[in-house]
């Protein structure tokens, strides 16, 4: 399968810089993945409560996105020990995003220039109060990072939430704001750990979940801490070909029980994001509905699980996301649910409409059949 059969054409003025003035005022796209190609309808998000049937179970993910971007200055251990270092050399600004934590006060990150950054280097941060030490290279040009602060009264954690930026997406031109450390959160945000927002769950208000509850339909969080599997671009030009680094996941044992009645019973389950399909999928895969399942007090794991069209879903029959970039593996998955041909459909009348596009743009709503 060609790469190159998930590309699309977007205007930039689609790119969504900012979000909504007020949240849940986006737009959303119904869409069927059976029936006529065209059946597809305009709604506010606001009517999200009305277009569900109320027995489906939604399962959002609460991670909360840490302010993952820092930029530092090299303290050149190396140059500093043959006695040559330059000014140039160390004035150089050095940015880091973090991608996940492997242990305390240790992180794996893209560094940009990374190239020249040598094992046992050191960066600092902020005013020199937070310190990391290039411990390590990875793959996909990751590397490790040990942080040390410079402060006995702070701590690392409180330190990065301090000097470090929110991260925005790239397509998002402008630096982060004040407000992104609020908007860029879903009011499920709980669990720290996640660089880059579940951002289908952005849209919705207390009184928006309200209402779903009112309706009858039941809301669950599970955790997907999004990292580098969910924002990797795809370089293999055969989508089979790509390799997905791996995400950590929680699903507690409560939802694990309801997922297993939902299948016994025929109860639809309502995926609210990309994040939350790759957590289940991988689960099930992983034997989460396997028999004696419901009885488990929770499931963890990591996520590696690649899903392009042909994958068969044992979990996810409706589903609630954003649009997303061409050529990507989250329109890879989108595809895989409700076939590339519809939804490369659906992107052209989103486009033709107006929509916004991307992380603080408007989504759509994937249903078994079309519900207008």
């Amino acid at each position: 399968m060609n790469l190159a059969e998930f590309d699309y054409d977007l205007p930039a003025d689609r790119i969504a810089q900012y979000p909504p003035a007020e949240r849940g005022a986006s737009r959303i796209l119904v869409l069927g993945r059976s029936g006529p190609m065209e059946s597809i309808s305009d709604h506010k998000f606001s009517e999200l409560p009305r277009l569900l049937s109320g027995r489906e179970l939604v399962i959002v993910n609460n991670a909360r996105v840490i302010p993952a971007r820092l930029f530092g200055k090299r303290v050149g251990v190396h140059a500093e020990k043959s006695g040559s270092a330059r000014p140039e050399h160390l004035s150089a600004c050095i940015e880091v995003l973090l991608t996940r934590q492997t242990g305390p006060d240790e992180w794996e990150g893209l560094v940009r220039p990374g190239r020249k950054l040598r094992v046992g280097e050191r960066v600092r941060f902020g005013d020199g109060e937070l310190e990391a030490e290039v411990a390590g290279r990875g793959e996909f040009g990751l590397r490790l990072l040990r942080f040390v602060s410079q402060r006995r009264e702070q701590t690392v954690p409180e330190l990065l939430e301090r000097v470090g930026h929110v991260p925005l997406p790239p397509y998002i031109d402008r630096a982060d704001e004040e407000s992104d450390r609020e908007r860029y959160q879903t009011i499920f945000a709980r669990r720290t750990g996640a660089v880059a927002a579940p951002t289908a769950g952005l849209h919705f208000t207390p009184r928006i979940v309200e209402q779903v509850r009112a309706r009858g339909a039941e809301v669950c969080e599970i955790t997907l801490r999004v990292g580098l599997g969910t924002f990797q671009p795809i370089h293999a030009s055969r989508v089979e070909d790509h390799r997905m680094h791996s995400e950590g996941y929680e699903i507690p044992g409560n939802v694990v029980r309801k997922i297993h009645e939902c299948q016994k019973i025929g109860r639809p389950l309502l995926a609210v994001g990309t994040t939350v399909v790759r957590a289940l999928e991988d689960a099930a895969a992983k034997g989460m509905l396997d028999a004696g399942a419901e009885t488990m007090n929770s499931f963890a794991a990591e996520a590696d699980l690649f899903i392009y069209p042909g994958f068969q879903f044992r979990v996810t029959d409706q589903l609630l996301t954003n649009f997303h970039l061409p050529k990507s593996s989250l329109l890879i998955l989108v595809s895989a649910f409700a076939g590339r041909e519809r939804v490369l459909r659906a992107y052209r009348h989103a486009i033709e409409a107006g929509y916004r596009f991307y992380s603080y743009g408007d989504c759509m709503l994937i249903l078994p059949v079309f519900s207008g």
